[in-house]
């Protein structure tokens, strides 16, 4: 009795070759320990402001007011301000049409350059005050007397909030625009009323006018 025939298998002679897993091992990074580096502050330095050089202040009464303020800067003086000498509230716009009447800094005094110098100033065919008036004050809730005074310096002296009027006092009916070229003839209320609030009337002619 045969017994049972087993198949021989054939030999494989074609084995997958052994490969090897990947490696999915990542090294870790290496972190040190934070380094912390403390901030540096400088020490405060403190320095010395600078001096102000002085200088000798000039005799600038009778010179141009573009001179003067050009040789004011040429000693050192940057400050420089200017005012109408007459009281008329005009702004010197042109220079050269005005010349020194004052200076607020004596001629021969030796000052800091810092210093502002203002110059009261008229124009080239004017003359010079021999003193300037004070400006009209309402200290004492009283009112001023403008008269002869510019409209503009009225309207200057008087609270920003006050209703003001000015009428040409000639029958000519002109219109008041250049306040600094009018003067004062009359005004409502007159001369050491009480300011209570009350509107302000003023009648003005040209300053090269007489009076009504």
């Amino acid at each position: 009795m045969l017994g049972g025939a087993v198949a021989c298998q054939p030999a494989d002679d074609s084995k997958a070759p052994a490969t090897s897993a990947p490696s999915t091992a990542t090294a870790a990074p290496t972190t040190g320990a934070p380094t912390t580096v403390a901030p540096t502050t400088a020490a405060p330095t403190t320095s010395k402001p600078a001096k102000s050089k002085k200088a000798a202040v000039p005799n600038f009464v009778g010179m141009g007011l573009q001179s003067a303020q050009d040789t004011a800067q040429e000693l050192g003086f940057y400050g420089l301000t200017s005012h109408d000498a007459l009281g008329r509230g005009r702004m010197q716009a042109l220079d050269r049409n005005w010349k020194v009447c004052n200076q607020s800094v004596p001629a021969g005094t030796t000052a800091a350059t810092s210093t502002t110098l203002d110059f009261g100033a008229a124009k080239l065919e004017e003359t010079c005050p021999a003193k300037e008036g004070e400006a009209p004050s309402t200290a004492g809730g009283k009112m001023p007397d403008f008269t002869g005074k510019s409209m503009k310096t009225a309207r200057a002296a008087l609270d920003s909030s006050t209703s003001i009027t000015a009428t040409d006092a000639t029958a000519d009916g002109r219109m008041v625009l250049m306040e600094s070229n009018w003067q004062v003839c009359g005004q409502t209320p007159s001369p050491g009323a009480a300011l209570n609030g009350q509107p302000v009337e003023f009648m003005v002619v040209k300053f090269d006018e007489d009076c009504p």
